[in-house]
């Protein structure tokens, strides 16, 4: 049977990536190009071993601990999957049944839950300016709890969604790209529609976006941010995406037509979010304590979507797309007219034709979850993914 671990181990080879080892994972455009790379490779090599039934574990005990402030379902049990298939337990970190609510500390709780912690997954991406500085709070927490003998190791923290990026979302999304196109090689020139949809709901985060258009800027690709007006995302985001367009030969647009994003769009993504300076509002009224202004803000928001109920992916608009073929992308779960809600981000018809690749999609997250804390946690992790495909333990025992 062959594995195509040594294609894997090729790739790895020609890059420099060794900076990943021991360090945490918070925004995509903090990693360099190769890095990038490299965690498509080692996610593409796990998958791979996991396929042909060889286990993939590398740690024979410790704790994955997640933290999710905002509701999951695919992350929650992809950051699940990942750890398990690295060999990790994990343990979900329930804010309401710990001391936090009695005054613990960050740099508390970072030590406390991490004794024998090899990786911390955090989600917090309801208030802005909050969710990723909290992530570098506890990073800096267990780095010096490490440093002064307390763990016996630095637990790698994995962002599983910010207020500013959603990385593991957006390299699985670059990943399926990468594969439904047949290669990076592919890509340049690609045009890719990032558009704001409606939805009859409030206060979606911004990081999906910004995500989009920090990373899929990288490869060359000419990518187009389409919102109404009032929905713009934070400027600086804007600007990551500009300079990595800049230096990928590919192009950074924006428009207030979703037509015209879609016009000739080799990938489209329709999906809601919130306005910045509304998120930064909301923010400031939960600081407060405000519960009747975020209940006046939350009504202002809802009837200002209702105004742009035209900003849906339907049958008409994919048509206009390249060859009227093109790649529907969302992060789900989506708005779905008539399903899910009675108008929303994408007709029902449009969605039950791309099901399938939207489940595969999905699909690749685990791994690049997994590939993350591999490249942290293995400082030669060519020679590990060797030994895994040499040892070739069955995952499910067969005999």
């Amino acid at each position: 049977m062959v594995y195509r671990t040594q294609e894997f181990i090729d790739r790895l080879n020609q890059l420099h990536f060794s900076g990943m080892y021991d360090g945490d994972f918070f925004l995509t455009w903090e990693k360099t190009d190769e890095e990038i790379a490299a965690v498509f490779a080692v996610a593409d090599a796990l998958r791979a071993l996991r396929e042909n039934n060889i286990s993939t574990k590398i740690f024979e005990s410790g704790l994955g601990v997640s933290l999710f402030r905002d509701n999951s379902t695919r992350t929650r049990f992809s950051f699940a999957s990942a750890c398990n298939l690295l060999g990790l337990e994990v343990q979900d970190l329930d804010e309401g049944k710990s001391q936090i609510a009695h005054g613990e500390t960050v740099r508390e709780t970072a030590n406390m839950i991490s004794f024998m912690a090899d990786a911390i997954g955090i989600r917090d991406d309801m208030y802005i300016g909050k969710g990723n500085r909290y992530m570098r709070d506890v990073v800096k927490a267990v780095t010096e709890g490490h440093r002064q003998g307390v763990l016996e190791q630095k637990p790698t923290l994995v962002n599983l969604q910010c207020d500013i990026d959603h990385p593991t979302q957006c390299m699985a999304d670059m990943l399926h790209v990468i594969h439904e196109f047949g290669g990076v090689e592919n890509l340049k020139g690609k045009k890719v529609a990032m558009t704001w949809a409606y939805s009859p709901s409030y206060g979606k985060p911004l990081s999906v976006p910004q995500g989009v258009i920090g990373l899929m800027t990288r490869f060359g690709m000419d990518v187009v941010l389409a919102h109404p007006e009032g929905y713009e995302v934070m400027p600086e985001v804007e600007e990551v995406a500009r300079a990595n367009a800049a230096k990928s030969g590919g192009s950074f647009t924006k428009t207030g037509s979703m037509a015209e994003a879609f016009r000739d769009a080799d990938i489209v993504y329709p999906k809601s979010w919130a306005p910045f300076a509304a998120m930064e509002k909301r923010t400031d009224l939960y600081a407060k304590g405000d519960t009747e202004g975020i209940k006046a803000l939350e009504k202002v928001l809802l009837a200002q979507n209702a105004e742009h109920k035209d900003w849906c992916c339907t049958e008409e608009l994919m048509a206009t797309t390249r060859g009227g073929k093109a790649l529907y992308l969302h992060c789900l779960p989506a708005d779905i007219n008539g399903v899910s809600c009675e108008d929303g981000e994408v007709e029902a018809s449009v969605f039950d034709r791309y099901r399938t690749p939207l489940y595969k999609q999905a699909s690749f997250k685990p791994y690049i979850i997994a590939a993350m804390i591999f490249l942290a946690k293995v400082k030669e992790p060519q020679t590990m993914l060797k030994a895994l495909e040499d040892r070739g333990t069955e995952r499910l025992f067969r005999k």
